[in-house]
């Protein structure tokens, strides 16, 4: 929920300060082990699949599907259809079925347990599953026959859930968007009944979150853009109402496969708990230094709702929150529910189902929730994978968090290179035996700095040295 993606936009010439930037992050990859490249049985095997899947027979191709994506994102995963269901709605979310192509102890199978999800790096993505599968014959892509999970979700007029059906069927996505034309279509009335009905939708599933206590974080693009001078310069990319929207439908699956899971006795769920009570202190302190009131006995998730994501100092703090969703893992579970089904930023029980060309344990949890849906047996494999899961996951998400902190402080050195020696204004966040951490008021950026001063106090810091090979950055208060 709160993964930090960045975008690196290098001039059309670049300068030398992106082709360090750009040879950091083939760095990165090299030194957290990142497996790029698909051997070439894996890649073998994707494409005899991709010719001879396993096809369900239920066709639900004359559903008016359609998908909502960033514009250069071909790994679809998800397609949608809402409509109006007497005083409530029904909604019908497609999630691309991944198990029809991977063959259980194939070649597939075992390298997306190895690498078990897609990796984003500034400069490419390493994806889960090969191309011929994640771009291709498992992509819920505009006006192709795909087979896919399909969830029928019937909501109260509230947006409160009501009922839930999964089943394997063919499906065919009639259109695809991107956000921003989402937004802007709804915004001049101009979008088609699905659109619309997403925004009536989104805007109340956001309200029944606000009732339960869940705490929504949408990231901000970190966008990292060369000038013609080649220095670096690194903004937020404001999260468009259309991708809450969008976030919400998503949101309600988790949480309906959740509900299937525990009354079914089986699964896998995504738990969190609550914030330590040692962040949301330094969180205040950040919120202090940016200058954003927050009104006592706030809650954190309602604070964050009162951020502009128009404003750069509100944006950085957002990128900040982070700190808050710490500890989310997955709970797996075979004939007794959990001690501890929450996940509290959601405030709910819930799962990831709706990402399998992304994530490794989406496929199995679709899996868990056909068949819990059908009345059947979940088949042994899955059964045998579940214990599995945690350790697979937990692994992969060390790799991934490495890379994304190695790539975000390769960026934050590229854009304090040319203040090297000057002194900036800064506000402490945090102090400990190791010195104080700073939040750096003209730039994005909050780092360590030498030099004695407590949490809370605004302070000169001068920056010593900035050095993007090694994504290290010195700076010192004054």
């Amino acid at each position: 929920m709160a993964q930090r993606h960045i975008v690196f936009r290098p001039a059309t010439q670049p300068g030398d300060v992106a082709r360090q930037l750009a040879d950091r992050f083939v760095a990165v990859r090299r030194e957290l082990e990142v497996p790029e490249e698909f051997p070439p049985e894996v890649i073998a095997e994707a494409q005899a699949a991709a010719e001879n899947a396993d096809l369900p027979e239920r066709d639900e191709t004359s559903v008016p599907f359609i998908t909502i994506d960033p514009p250069t994102s071909m790994d679809l995963d998800q397609a949608m259809c809402i409509e109006r269901d007497g005083d409530g709605y029904r909604v019908r979310y497609a999630i691309a079925d991944v198990p029809a192509f991977v063959k259980v102890g194939g070649a597939v199978d075992a390298e997306t347990r190895r690498r078990g999800q897609t990796v984003y790096c500034p400069d490419k993505r390493v994806q889960l599953h090969p191309g011929e599968l994640s771009e291709g014959a498992a992509s819920l892509l505009p006006d192709q026959a795909r087979p896919a999970f399909v969830w029928d979700i019937r909501l109260a007029a509230d947006g409160e859930g009501t009922a839930v059906e999964v089943s394997r069927a063919m499906v065919r996505s009639v259109r695809r968007y991107d956000y921003e034309q989402v937004q802007k279509d709804v915004d001049v009335g101009s979008a088609e009944e699905c659109l619309m009905l997403l925004k009536e939708v989104g805007e109340k599933r956001i309200a029944l979150e606000r009732k339960r206590g869940g705490a929504s974080l949408p990231m901000p693009e970190q966008e990292v853009e060369e000038g013609p001078d080649g220095t670096f310069h690194i903004s937020f990319r404001p999260v468009l109402a259309a991708e809450d929207w969008n976030a919400q439908i998503s949101l309600l699956t988790g949480m309906a496969a959740a509900d299937l899971m525990l009354k079914g006795r089986i699964g896998v769920l995504r738990t969190m708990p609550s914030p330590d009570p040692r962040d949301l202190k330094r969180f205040h302190r950040q919120a202090s230094a940016a200058g954003v009131p927050w009104p006592d006995g706030m809650a954190y998730g309602e604070f964050l709702r009162t951020l502009d994501r128009t404003n750069p100092r509100h944006l950085a703090l957002i990128h900040e929150a982070t700190t808050l969703f710490r500890g989310a893992g997955y709970t797996p579970f075979d004939g007794a529910v959990p001690d501890q089904p929450m996940h509290a930023a959601v405030a709910n029980a819930y799962a990831h189902v709706t990402a399998p060309l992304r994530r490794l344990v989406d496929r199995f949890g679709l899996v868990v929730c056909e068949a819990l849906s059908a009345g059947q047996e979940v088949p042994s494999w899955v059964r045998e994978a579940l214990p599995t899961l945690p350790e697979i996951m937990a692994t992969s998400d060390r790799r991934t968090n490495g890379v994304e902190r190695a790539c975000t402080d390769a960026v934050e050195a590229a854009e304090l290179l040319p203040f090297v020696g000057q002194t900036v204004d800064g506000v402490v966040v945090e102090e400990n035996d190791k010195g104080a951490v700073v939040q750096l008021a003209d730039h994005a950026v909050v780092a360590r700095a030498s030099g004695s001063a407590k949490a809370g106090d605004r302070v000169s810091v001068r920056i010593d040295a900035a050095d993007i090979s090694t994504g290290t950055i010195t700076l010192s208060i004054v």
